[in-house]
């Protein structure tokens, strides 16, 4: 399980003005909660953090105010124009504890190569050890035939890992790959008469202007 450690700043102004002084000086706002302590907004270095966030379900240790806590992301809201983080929610955990997450689901194996793969559902829900917790969980394909639907059973897991989501939950499916249709154009037919209205050819092969 990745862990990295940040040190943040206690943010002591708030609203929209405040929110973009602090994304300006490369910060960005965050709020710590949990464990029945009143939550904590802090700033934390854009780059950092942005680089942390890369791995799934990464640990974070944030310093701030001669303390620290030991938090997992739970929010995080980005710039819709460029991407850039906008705002982070951490919840704080404790060593030994266990936690909800979701956990993205990788595929791997070969399938029939006749049907279209679908990923119906990129993670699933599962709770481990807050230290433990994988970063990707692996699902097999091999011989899966247009039809086949793989599950969130399906997914394999690691010691100490309990799935949470339906295992009924479809996570893969192959579908038959549909028949091309061939679309034929409509061939004109030499000698063929005009429908009633429509306008004639002119002698030397331009259409005549039709009548008002």
């Amino acid at each position: 399980m990745a862990e990295v450690k940040i040190n943040g700043i206690v943010r002591t102004a708030f609203g929209k003005g405040a929110s973009r002084r602090d994304r300006r000086d490369g910060n960005v706002p965050a709020v710590v909660y949990g464990h029945n302590e009143a939550p904590k907004h802090l700033a934390l270095p854009i780059r950092e953090l942005t680089a942390a966030l890369k791995t799934s379900n990464v640990l974070i240790d944030i310093s701030y105010d001669g303390k620290t806590e030991l938090t997992l992301p739970k929010s995080v809201s980005r710039n819709p124009l460029t991407g850039a983080l906008a705002h982070i929610d951490l919840l704080i955990v404790r060593r030994g504890e266990r936690v909800k997450v979701e956990v993205p689901v990788h595929t791997e194996g070969k399938y029939d190569q006749d049907g279209i793969l679908s990923h119906v559902n990129n993670t699933i829900e599962v709770e481990a050890d807050v230290t433990s917790i994988p970063q990707f969980l692996t699902l097999d394909l091999t011989d899966m035939k247009a039809g086949d639907t793989k599950f969130a059973s399906d997914v394999v897991l690691p010691a100490g890992v309990k799935l949470i989501s339906d295992p009924h939950m479809a996570v893969a499916h192959v579908s038959e790959r549909a028949a091309a249709e061939e679309v034929v154009a409509p061939v004109a037919v030499e000698g063929a008469v005009p429908a009633e209205g429509a306008a004639a050819p002119a002698e030397g092969g331009e259409a005549a202007p039709a009548k008002e």
